[in-house]
């Protein structure tokens, strides 16, 4: 029973990693946390950490982009992420050398998707989709129990969104500039409206209803093209439950009735929803990919 062997976890983010064991029903029994600076002092770390425990398996969930195809040539690498030093570096390369083990490795976001199928918001559903704001901006869909892959990853936070009426702002994508990422995410609302953490905003700031604007956007296109039977929506940006209703009307607004289903008439409430596993979806789906990984090499 793998639910009865150890795993190890960790959820590499661009700011923070968070390393942890627990088991292959969710259970988390010991964490730590860290910030990311360069691969070489991270996995440090990283590898102290894990070096006196015994674990079968370990899960990474990765901020991305990255490499989650096995058998192609740069798999297990960050690949062209902005942030500084990552680029090109082979993490699961990285954990390979120090436990020879099976691993599994996903982005952050696909992992944190299907933990909240397997334990959490989505619990019972066949599928569901898992969206972090914060720093940047990426989602993961769990479809029939499995994670989505195909040429890479999907990468839904650099979709293109039309712009608010009111927003001049440039964005802040490196890449694309304004993409939903370079418009939406955390450091877009602090360069746009000036202030140290958009947290410290009022409810009634029209940059809530901005950022509900976009988000809603890029909802309905994951609605349209997935079809999801839920939207776990994480991250920094979202802990400001005031968006939650105001993407919640815009949705409906812009569906306009066209999915004629239930979950997406009255009150959707229930449809839109944070993570059920709080601060820990990321981590926890980590251990999902763990257990994967284990799985199949048993």
């Amino acid at each position: 029973m793998t639910d009865q062997i150890l795993l190890g976890a960790i959820e590499a983010g661009g700011t923070k990693f968070v390393c942890g064991i627990g088991y292959g029903d969710g259970t988390i029994v010991d964490r730590v946390s860290f910030p990311t600076t360069t691969p070489e002092e991270t996995m440090k770390l990283v590898g102290d950490y894990f070096r006196s425990k015994t674990v079968g398996a370990m899960g990474i969930g990765s901020f991305g982009p990255i490499n989650p195809i096995p058998g192609t040539p740069d798999y297990g690498c960050i690949t062209t992420t902005p942030k500084p030093h990552w680029s090109g570096f082979n993490l699961v390369g990285a954990v390979r050398r120090e436990q020879d083990i099976p691993v599994g490795f996903d982005t952050d976001v696909n992992g944190a998707a299907l933990g909240e199928l397997r334990w959490g918001a989505a619990q019972g559903l066949d599928n569901c989709l898992y969206i972090t704001v914060g720093t940047g901006i990426g989602a993961g869909a769990a479809v029939n129990g499995g994670l989505v892959h195909g040429l890479s990853h999907p990468e839904m936070g650099h979709i293109i969104v039309r712009r608010h009426p009111k927003d001049t702002y440039e964005g802040t994508c490196p890449y694309h500039q304004d993409c939903l990422e370079g418009l939406a995410a955390g450091p877009a609302i602090v360069k746009r409206w000036g202030v140290v953490n958009g947290a410290d905003l009022p409810d009634s700031h029209p940059a809530w209803e901005m950022e509900a604007y976009y988000l809603a956007q890029a909802l309905m296109n994951y609605v349209l093209i997935l079809s999801p039977q839920k939207i776990i929506m994480g991250g920094g940006v979202m802990k400001q439950s005031q968006l939650f209703p105001l993407i919640q009307q815009k949705l409906q607004d812009l569906l306009n009735g066209y999915v004629a289903h239930p979950a997406l008439q009255g009150s959707i409430g229930d449809y839109i929803v944070p993570p059920k596993l709080g601060d820990n979806a990321g981590l926890a789906g980590a251990l999902a990919l763990a257990d994967a990984a284990l799985a199949v090499r048993s």
